[in-house]
């Protein structure tokens, strides 16, 4: 299995470049990004329709893992493509499980209000992170739509070369459907964006090194 994994020195750089990013969103564009998307566009059909993207995403990952899983029992040994969607699916389960995680640990309020009324930027000038939290009003980041289809669109990107196009144009048309629809801040993306790469960049490794393994004890 080809890892196409970054160089060793570059994680470092890259985690700080996530935070230098992070942290100037927001510190200048989260609010005024928020409010412009609530006045002009406003949760526009066509953007709420894009964030439907990765809906199906979780589930297939979860029913892919089950039916590998299966097929392995009974003696099926995937070849490069089913490494592949082996990868995406693990890639997108990690992901799940992590940023569930940080969205209790960061407890950061939304751009609007979805749900019993909880404090937002739009609804009361309501902009922060209370960490540690807990509850949906306070689970604004980092922004799982972006780390599940930045995990699975990762791997498809390091593995599927010829279709980079493709995984690209469904990572921004997500990222254009949340910032559209209003549904999370910028930083909350870039996080998204960066733990969904990182989930498959570690899941690819980790397959590569298993892989390895298995083949020098043989």
């Amino acid at each position: 299995m080809s890892t196409d994994q970054p160089p060793r020195s570059r994680p470092l750089t890259i985690f700080l470049s996530c935070l230098v990013l992070v942290g100037v969103a927001i510190a200048f564009a989260d609010r005024p990004a928020s409010t412009w998307s609530h006045a002009v566009l406003h949760r526009m059909l066509v953007f709420v329709w894009l964030t439907h993207l990765v809906d199906p995403l979780p589930s297939a990952a979860a029913f892919g893992l089950v039916i590998a899983g299966c097929a392995a029992a009974f003696g099926w040994r995937p070849s490069e493509g089913g490494m592949t969607l082996i990868a995406c699916c693990l890639s997108a389960v990690v992901a799940v499980a992590i940023k569930e995680q940080l969205k209790f640990d960061f407890g950061r309020t939304w751009p609007d209000t979805w749900v019993d009324h909880n404090p937002s930027w739009i609804a009361n000038g309501a902009y922060g992170f209370h960490f540690f939290h807990g509850g949906e009003g306070w689970a604004s980041f980092p922004s799982g739509h972006m780390t599940i289809i930045s995990s699975v669109m990762t791997v498809l990107w390091l593995r599927v070369r010829p279709l980079r196009w493709l995984w690209l144009t469904l990572v921004l048309a997500v990222a254009a459907g949340l910032f559209g629809s209003d549904f999370h801040f910028i930083g909350d993306m870039i996080a998204g964006t960066y733990l969904g790469a990182g989930c498959a960049a570690g899941v690819l490794a980790l397959l590569s090194h298993l892989r390895s393994h298995a083949r020098q004890t043989l």
